[in-house]
């Protein structure tokens, strides 16, 4: 502690000297001696941990843990509900969102891939289409119509923009992928035939 305090003492009969007082008084005042201690502080903590409410554009997304200057989140984050001060409860309650999160995927995922073997077990779905010369059909096979078929035949609904098809206009066999999530794709047979 030595290093980060130094003292200072002064005697009061040479200040009082200084300014021509009374001899007497000098001696009974330079019995009182007063130290003055100064310590050494450290600097302020300017950096608050904060978890983000919601996505923050430059700094980071929704739920992540990060420093921030307490300047920014006493002007910027606090006011507009962005952030929020870390806590070991709200620590806790967050570990338990990602989980119900991660499970929630997971779930979502398991679907997905019954869904694909559903439909990759079915065989070929049958399109009939007026006919025209030679394998030319009129017209075209859409997302729209395989997503009718799917309907009509196996109960399910599906959205047309995860379906992606080759461009048809002639009769044959063509194969066609159902991205059902972002990590299960479907390939589905379609048979196509003039009637």
């Amino acid at each position: 502690m030595a290093s980060t305090a130094s003292t200072l003492s002064w005697s009061s009969s040479s200040w009082l000297r200084s300014f021509g007082g009374n001899s007497n008084e000098a001696s009974k005042l330079s019995d009182r001696r007063t130290a003055l201690v100064i310590l050494a502080q450290k600097k302020a903590k300017k950096t608050r941990k904060v978890i983000l409410k919601e996505d923050v554009e430059y700094l980071g997304k929704m739920g992540q843990l990060l420093d921030v200057k307490a300047g920014f989140y006493r002007n910027f984050l606090l006011p507009t509900g962005k952030a929020q001060i870390v806590t070991p409860i709200l620590l806790k309650e967050m570990r338990m969102e990602e989980e119900r999160i991660e499970a929630e995927k997971k779930r979502v995922k398991e679907e997905a891939q019954q869904l694909a073997l559903i439909f990759e077990t079915v065989g070929a779905f049958k399109v009939k289409r007026k006919g025209g010369k030679g394998k030319q059909i009129f017209g075209s096979v859409t997302a729209q119509d395989l997503v009718d078929i799917i309907k009509a035949q196996l109960q399910r609904d599906v959205d047309k923009r995860i379906v992606s098809l080759p461009e048809i206009r002639e009769t044959g066999e063509y194969v066609a992928e159902l991205k059902l999530h972002p990590e299960v794709t479907a390939r589905v047979r379609l048979n196509v035939f003039a009637n």
